[in-house]
């Protein structure tokens, strides 16, 4: 339960922070804005903080792509993959409701609690960069925690590999690549965040799994060196 306690606490502060950074601070906001470059920083800063928190924990997914790609890769138990996702969701769930609170009265001219979203007549210009992204995302979190991985970098890895497909994805979709962070924020957002709500968990879940099998393909993990 401790583990799954870690993944919904570090979700919340994902979606809350990052969110939030986009919410009061991201382009076009009456605050002093940070822009795109900062909204994408916020989300890095997020996981890197929480990687360093949690991670001894629960390896600090807060990202059921993630957890699909571990699971995938048999790095964990079927059990233990369903019981992330519930609580990742739970945490997303939790800290777009403080996101809400806090941003309800403020003038945001943005969605309440940064809502993912695509414009008409874009479906398949959101739906490949949120696979493609994701399994880029994935697929970087793989190796840098892969048994023969550059461990010790692992944190700050995975949040610069964020930042990038923040910067690219933005300005497409708002950046999901995690069902958790899509799904707590259009609960409140409702309308086409929530229409659109499938597109962001089909996505992910096929860029994850892609990255799991092209990760099997190309490791050398598992295999023995010869000197």
């Amino acid at each position: 339960m401790k583990k799954y306690l870690a993944e919904m606490i570090g979700t919340m502060v994902l979606v809350l922070m990052g969110c939030g950074a986009a919410v009061f601070a991201g382009a076009a906001q009456p605050f002093d804005p940070v822009g795109t470059l900062g909204v994408a920083f916020a989300f890095d800063l997020s996981v890197v903080a929480m990687a360093y928190a949690i991670g001894s924990i629960s390896g600090c997914h807060i990202n059921p792509a993630i957890t699909l790609g571990v699971f995938l890769t048999g790095r964990m138990s079927g059990k233990d993959a369903v019981m992330y996702m519930i609580f990742q969701v739970l945490g997303a769930v939790i800290g777009s409701s403080v996101l809400w609170f806090l941003a309800k009265d403020s003038g945001s001219t943005t969605t309440l609690t940064g809502a993912n979203r695509f414009a008409d007549g874009q479906m398949a210009q959101a739906f490949v960069a949120e696979t493609v992204f994701t399994f880029i995302f994935v697929l970087v979190v793989l190796g840098v925690t892969a048994k023969n991985g550059l461990n010790k970098f692992a944190g700050l890895a995975i949040g610069l590999a964020l930042v990038l497909v923040h910067i690219v994805c933005i300005p497409v979709t708002g950046t999901s690549v995690n069902h958790a962070r899509s799904i707590g924020p259009a609960l409140f957002q409702g309308g086409a965040a929530l229409s659109q709500l499938w597109l962001f968990i089909v996505a992910p879940f096929l860029g994850a799994a892609i990255s799991a099998i092209v990760w099997k393909v190309i490791t050398v993990e598992n295999d023995k060196v010869v000197v």
